[in-house]
Parts: C-alpha cells; structure tokens; sequence
C-alpha cells in the first residue's frame, strides 16, 4: 500500500479521494468490491472523517455507490450505462471537434498534434499502458479544452471520472493502443484542414467503435464469472 501513503500537505480527505480513485483506476480495488471507511481509516491512522468525505466525493462522480446498507461498493459498469455514457459523449464530443476544428489557433492545433506523436512515440517504446491511455484521455481533453465552452466543459467534468475508467477498461485487447491512434489520427487529420463535419463524423465513428468494443470486453468479463 506504500504507493498509496497518506501525507500531511494537503487536507486528509484529498488525499484519500486521489488514493481511492488512484487504486480503483489500478485495480486494486475491484468492480463491486465493498470499500470498508473503519479498515482504511486503521490502516492510515486516521479518523473516518476525512475518509467518509473522500468517499463522498467519488459518490458524487459516479466511482463508488452506496447501497440500501449503507455499505460503500465499487462502481461496476452495466451494458446500459455504458450506451448512456458513450451516446452523451458522442454528442458533447462531436460538437466540440466541430467547434474546435472551426475556432483553434494553430499552436494549439499544434499542441494537439505533439499530443498524437507522443503517443505513437510512447507505444512504440512500450510504455505501460497507464502513459499510453493517459494521452489518449489528453487528446480528447485538448479538444474540449480549445471549445472556450465552460458549459460544455462542464457537462463533460460530470462524466470525466467514469469516461477515464471506461478507458482504462477499453484499453484490454489486441493491438488497442495502435487502433486507437489510428482512430485519433484520423480525426486530428480532418482538424488540421479546417473540416468540421468531416472531423465530427470521425469523432462519432470513433466512440462508437470503442463503445462496441467495450460492451465486448464487459460481456465477456460478467461470462467470466458466472457459476
């Protein structure tokens, strides 16, 4: 657990919200698994304030939920949120490489660009996938970003936890990192020459090829553990 010390410089509770989340993203706690506040509160030498507040937190961004028990339980995606998720992404995404296709400056069509071939340079060296899906999810980021939306923006932080965990997850298969790449050189491509419905369609094209993908890789997961 040493990756996931406890420090004093920031407020307990922020950083058991990042420990948390931290090891939820990791697998170290798993999907359904129950999180006990007492045994973390123990192992951290901690009261269960900061610990509930953190919990809270993640709650609130969709990562735990808590049931008729009051027991606190790791987030575990259902074939129908997956769909919701994505068909809210594919929306709010489709819009955005639109706008940001039509109004982003060239340095920071640049910078989206160095984004794309630090990624290809990270698959290639065979960096851990946790860099790798990182620069995907700041792909898609930059892009909301470059909007100058704060209510679109906004939309988007509601579902930014979960989006990031759909990603982790969508990350299991063969050969993920280059097809995604692929997919995200593709609409970089229709951005760079100003084309804004294209860059939209190759954005939707995108997140449906990953939500079915994913709905794959949950279907075979919950066969898995069948009796």
């Amino acid at each position: 657990m040493s990756d996931y010390s406890i420090e004093k410089r920031s407020p307990y509770y922020e950083q058991f919200y990042h420990s948390i989340k931290k090891m939820i993203f990791e697998g170290k706690f798993k999907p359904g698994e129950r999180i006990n506040e007492t045994q973390l509160a123990k192992e951290f030498n901690v009261s269960k304030s900061p610990v509930r507040e953190a919990i809270r937190v993640l709650e609130k961004e969709g990562l735990v939920i808590v049931d008729e028990k009051s027991r606190v339980l790791v987030y575990e995606p259902t074939m129908r949120d997956v769909e919701e998720i994505y068909y809210c992404r594919m929306a709010l995404e489709s819009f955005a490489v639109r706008s940001t296709t039509k109004i982003a400056t060239e340095a920071e069509i640049k910078e989206i660009e160095t984004t794309l071939a630090k990624t290809e340079q990270a698959i290639q060296n065979g960096e851990e996938s946790n860099v790798i899906i990182a620069l995907n999810d700041l792909f898609h980021h930059l892009i909301l970003e470059y909007t100058q939306n704060r209510r679109l923006q906004k939309q988007w932080n509601d579902l930014k936890s979960l989006t990031y965990l759909f990603r982790i997850l969508n990350f299991q298969g063969e050969d993920r990192a280059t097809i995604i790449l692929k997919q995200h050189r593709g609409i970089f491509h229709y951005m760079k020459s100003r084309d804004q419905e294209a860059a939209s369609k190759a954005m939707i094209d995108h997140l449906q090829c990953d939500l079915e993908h994913l709905l794959q890789v949950i279907s075979h997961s919950t066969e898995q553990v069948k009796p």
